[in-house]
Parts: structure tokens; C-alpha cells; sequence
């Protein structure tokens, strides 16, 4: 069964070379987490994994990207390899397309659908096994506060914040006293979200915004520490975070 706390806990996150995925990997491994990361780019993954050992912690690291299944699974199997046990996945990795639905944007909401959610669901798939043969795991989805509330532009990227948030709580309430299950909804943060955009104006006026009112990722961070550190029979379903600033 889990410990409580988060030392010798071992932790895979998605997204983990940049943002919220790379100030979780830190914290995390800072209270004695064990940290195995997984993202698209291999040169930060080095330098992140380099960091956290250099800094006494443990960690190992797979190039994933969460549009392929396979490499969830390989994510997971890794962790099992190297450490010996999965404790939590951090579904983290995640994109925005920001557009009006009738611009019709085929392939900016085909890329939404493919990492926000089925990204999620192929997390879900390649951890559950391992989870189940443990009798103990926890699932944490980085979601969105789009979705919370409704605005244009976010229509199709908040639907795949929605889509992961009601699979969330159904898992949640699903999982029994085996699983903990936790979304996590940060509003602005400071990261390079914003840099996949396609429309110069829209992605130029989410930096302008982040950079007037955005938190730090180590907020969020500190959000995913909370849940993992509770009490196994403590379950930290839901939680918002977002600047006291923004509506």
C-alpha cells in the first residue's frame, strides 16, 4: 500500500520538460520523490533528469509523446523498470488552439482532441494495470479553469478540458478505496502555453494577459504535491487554482 507523503513515491509526469509538468518533477523530487519524465523534447528531459539528480534526487526520463499510445505504456513500463512500482500518474501534458468554432479549424481541434484528452485516456490505460496489480494509485488530470467558464475562442479546447473533467469524477467515483483520483484546474500560468498557437494576435494577446496576471507553475506544483501528500484514506478530488485576479 502507499505511504503518506511523497518521499519514495514514485511519480510519472506528462509534459514534464516545461511548465507546470517541469516545476512538479522539481517539487516532487525535492521531498524525496522518485520522478520519471516524459515529454516530446529529449534535450530538456536530459537537463531536467541531470538537475534533479545533481540535486539529490532520482529520477528517469522516455521521450512520450501522449498522441501515441505506445509511449504511455512505455512511460509506465519504465517507471515499473527503474523504480519498481508506478504510485502516480500526472496527466499534465496539453495544448490550446484558440479560435472561433466557425473559422473551422480541423486540425487545430484534431490536435486538442488527440493530447488533451485521448493523450489523458492513453495515460489512464497504461497506468490502471499497474495500479490494479498494486492494489493502490493515484491519478492525477491536469485540467483547465476553460470549461469552468465558458467564453469564445476556447469553445473546442475547453470541450477537451470538460471531456477529461467529467471523466475525472467518474473515475473518481469508481475507483473504490484503491484509487485516488484528482483534477486539478489552474487558471493563467506563467509558461510558454501559448507559443503552439497559430493566430499571432491571439497568442500575442494570452502572453500579454499571462505576463499582467499569470501565477507561477510552482503554484500549480504545490497543488499536485498536496493531493499526492495526504493520507491514503484522504482523496483530493477537485481543485482550482488560478490568480486572485482573474474572473
Amino acid at each position: 500500500m502507499m505511504e503518506n507523503g511523497i518521499k519514495g513515491k514514485v511519480v510519472a509526469i506528462t509534459g514534464a520538460s516545461s511548465g507546470i509538468g517541469k516545476a512538479t518533477a522539481i517539487m516532487l523530487a525535492a521531498k524525496g520523490a522518485k520522478v520519471v519524465l516524459g515529454a516530446r523534447r529529449a534535450d530538456e528531459l536530459k537537463t531536467l533528469a541531470e538537475q534533479v539528480i545533481k540535486d539529490g534526487g532520482e529520477a528517469a526520463f522516455a521521450v512520450t509523446d501522449v498522441k501515441h499510445r505506445q509511449d504511455l505504456t512505455q512511460l509506465v513500463q519504465l517507471a515499473c523498470d527503474r523504480f519498481g512500482k508506478l504510485d502516480v500518474l500526472v496527466n499534465n501534458a496539453g495544448v490550446s488552439q484558440l479560435s472561433r468554432i466557425d473559422e473551422l479549424d480541423v486540425e487545430g481541434w484534431e490536435e486538442m482532441i488527440d493530447i488533451n484528452l485521448k493523450g489523458v485516456l492513453y495515460g489512464i490505460a497504461a497506468a490502471m494495470p499497474v495500479f490494479r496489480s498494486q492494489n493502490s494509485g493515484h491519478i492525477i488530470n491536469i485540467i483547465s479553469t476553460s470549461g469552468i467558464k465558458i467564453v469564445p475562442l476556447q469553445g473546442v479546447y475547453a470541450g477537451t478540458k470538460n471531456a477529461v473533467r467529467t471523466i475525472t469524477e467518474a473515475m473518481r467515483q469508481e475507483g473504490g478505496h484503491q484509487l485516488r483520483v484528482t483534477g486539478i484546474s489552474p487558471g493563467f500560468v506563467q509558461t510558454d502555453f501559448a507559443n503552439n498557437m497559430k493566430n499571432a494576435d491571439l497568442k500575442a494577446a494570452v502572453k500579454g494577459r499571462m505576463e499582467e496576471i499569470a501565477i507561477p507553475p510552482a503554484a500549480v506544483a504545490g497543488a499536485v504535491v498536496y493531493a499526492i501528500e495526504q493520507p491514503e484514506n484522504v482523496e483530493i478530488g477537485d481543485i482550482v487554482i488560478r490568480p486572485t485576479i482573474q474572473d
